[in-house]
């Protein structure tokens, strides 16, 4: 077969996302799978896989998916967290990176026995975690958010101030001198000076086009941030070398914390892309490992990762986190994890190429010893740590005890409502602008589309007792409903479905273990609308019958009648807060909001006496909502 590098490009790319998907399936980090099948496709073994027919080109690649990768990275960050955290991730991204570089280099002096030079390199670029690694072990095990908010900054600010560091130490290497180590501080400053500005202006250009539809269209705004990103990148190393990385982080944290309507897809575009040239590079980059270099390493290199996740990591998390507020569960955690990803290969494979073109040896040892860094880091740290985290007790807690899909006004009129009653919600939307109006009324809001599994998990879905459906889409009511049962064994869910369409039926519903909001199909569209118009008002009923009679649900004979007078919204039973279904019926005492239409006040009114409910006198709500595991929804 005739190799070429579009050959070489096509077949990286593709056996990097059949990769990830068997890794998936598999439930094992991908990287650990990447590497070997990059590894066995390589000239060493099958031979399909040939990352020298691309030539320099390679690194050129390579630097503008780690740009891609980085600027993702960047976007999820959120800046009021990182501004908590602000102390713990600035000294491990300063004192952590030093103590870490010279851990590094002693380890391989020791356990190696390599030169000095070499030594420094390779502690140099152990520095770095990795966003790639780290974001989807994250998302796996649920750990607490000061602990998840320090992991994601070092593993994305870390990635590169390490790289910035090493690529300095190497000039420095190639050119030693006195005079050369004052040039390197010097340009390092520099480059990350460059590249925050750059970064900040730059994120904050793109930012601003696209609140803008009528400049740039939401259908652009995809591949306008893409191109504006990749631009950014290149245009900071113009003007200086290596700032690039500092540029693209920054700009992805200004762009991530700027709310946009093209937020929610443009996370989605950028993570479908990282997922791509993650599988890609390291693919091409562990097809040019050779099987003698590894061996070369030895019981030494396995002694020398040992240090690094024994000795080193531990060392470093105990001189940063004196005087916060982390406790000693939380920093064992910080100590335990810590494996290198993409960026620490993408360097080594420089580093390895730039000394083999200027005749100086080592360059092969240095990138198979990072490349088993990064196979054990992640094998050995990542795979239990779900059980360290449940052995330490650090697992999120809930944020509600009831999460609400949707932040429409009847949704939040079910969760104000819900509150009052003593049941902790938060609710879920793609909208901002009914986010802002929910947090403007006082609610807990998450922004993202409850599709989205991080959405859930930021929401803390994990924990939550049930889940609501609410949004005029029955078909997505639906989805959300289902994905939460087979996705997160969510006990009680509901969802809104709506009698004048046909999309969802009644079986459907039931088929997939989900709970009818409201008992019963709605208008959900026409009750979302007249609350929107502000066309109705909740009033409180008291039960004063036993039986079936006057059942609220819109059930039976009195179906049609009470359907569109009022909905039965949230009911108070022995001081607790539910939701109703098909499965509730009301009991003697049963206290309901009644959502009621306004123009149909009287009849809704002369109904329910007539039917055994008594209006009462209103009741001061509860004075905050209880935590999870206070109340029982449904």
């Amino acid at each position: 077969m005739h190799h070429t590098a579009a050959l070489t490009i096509a077949l990286a790319l593709a056996s990097g996302v059949v990769t990830q998907a068997v890794a998936f399936h598999m439930r094992i980090p991908s990287i650990v799978l990447l590497l070997g099948v990059g590894f066995l496709l390589g000239p060493e073994f099958v031979g399909l896989i040939r990352p020298e027919t691309l030539g320099s080109s390679l690194m050129t690649l390579v630097g503008f998916a780690v740009a891609v990768i980085l600027f993702e990275g960047g976007m999820n960050l959120n800046w009021s967290r990182l501004r908590r955290e602000q102390v713990l991730i600035r000294r491990l991204v300063t004192w952590g990176g030093l103590v870490t570089a010279v851990g590094g280099a002693a380890s391989a002096l020791v356990f190696l026995r390599w030169d000095l030079r070499t030594s420094i390199l390779f502690g140099t670029l152990v520095i770095v975690t990795g966003p790639t690694v780290i974001t989807p072990l994250l998302r796996r095990i649920q750990v607490s958010q000061s602990v998840r908010t320090v992991l994601e900054a070092e593993g994305v600010i870390v990635d590169a101030m390490g790289a910035l560091i090493a690529v300095v130490t190497l000039e420095i290497v190639l050119n030693p001198s006195g005079r050369s180590l004052a040039v390197g501080l010097a340009i390092l400053a520099m480059r990350v000076g460059v590249g925050l500005a750059m970064g900040l202006a730059g994120g904050g250009i793109i930012a601003l086009l696209l609140r803008r539809e009528r400049i740039v269209p939401q259908r652009m705004g995809n591949i306008f941030s893409l191109a504006m990103a990749l631009a950014i990148f290149q245009t900071s190393n113009t003007l200086i070398s290596e700032s690039g990385l500092v540029a693209a982080i920054a700009a992805g944290i200004v762009v991530g914390n700027v709310r946009t309507h093209a937020l929610r897809e443009l996370r989605e575009f950028k993570e479908q892309l990282t997922m791509m040239f993650i599988g890609m590079l390291f693919i091409l980059l562990s097809a040019n490992l050779r099987w003698a270099d590894i061996l070369g390493v030895g019981w030494g290199g396995l002694a020398t990762v040992a240090a690094l996740m024994a000795i080193v990591r531990p060392v470093v998390i105990l001189v940063c986190s004196r005087g916060t507020e982390f406790g000693w569960r939380e920093r064992m955690f910080l100590a335990w994890l810590a494996p290198r990803g993409i960026v620490a290969a993408a360097v080594a494979a420089m580093f390895a190429q730039t000394l083999d073109e200027a005749g100086m040896p080592g360059g092969a040892p240095l990138r198979a010893m990072v490349f088993l860094v990064i196979v054990t880091t992640v094998v050995v740290q990542g795979l239990p740590a779900g059980l360290i985290v449940r052995l330490l007790g650090l697992r999120q807690q809930g944020t509600a005890g009831c999460l609400i899909v949707g932040a429409n006004a009847l949704a939040r009129m079910l969760a104000r409502h819900l509150g009052s009653s003593g049941v902790a919600t938060l609710l879920i939307d793609a909208d901002p602008d009914v986010c802002q109006l929910a947090e403007r009324e006082g609610l807990r809001v998450v922004y993202g589309s409850a599709l989205e599994e991080r959405t859930l998990r930021r929401a803390g879905i994990d924990s939550a007792h049930s889940l609501v459906a609410i949004t005029k889409n029955e078909g997505v009511n639906l989805l959300c409903a289902r994905k939460a049962i087979e996705d997160f064994r969510v006990r009680r869910v509901y969802a809104g479905a709506d009698r004048r369409r046909i999309g969802v039926s009644a079986n459907a519903v039931s088929e997939a273990g989900v709970r009818t909001l409201f008992g019963t199909h709605r208008d959900l569209r026409t009750w979302i609308g007249l609350c929107e118009r502000g066309d109705v008002h909740v009033e409180r009923w008291k039960r004063t019958i036993r039986g079936l009679v006057g059942d609220p649900r819109g059930e039976g004979d009195a179906g049609d009648k009470t359907m569109n007078l009022f909905l039965p919204l949230v009911v108070l039973r022995s001081r607790r807060g539910f939701v109703v279904d098909e499965r509730w019926s009301p009991r003697l005492r049963d206290e309901i909001w009644f959502v009621v239409a306004s123009e149909r006040a009287a009849e809704t009114r002369a109904w329910l006496s007539s039917n055994g409910w008594a209006p009462c006198e209103d009741t001061a709500p509860a004075s905050k909502p209880a935590e999870v595991g206070e109340v029982e929804v449904g």
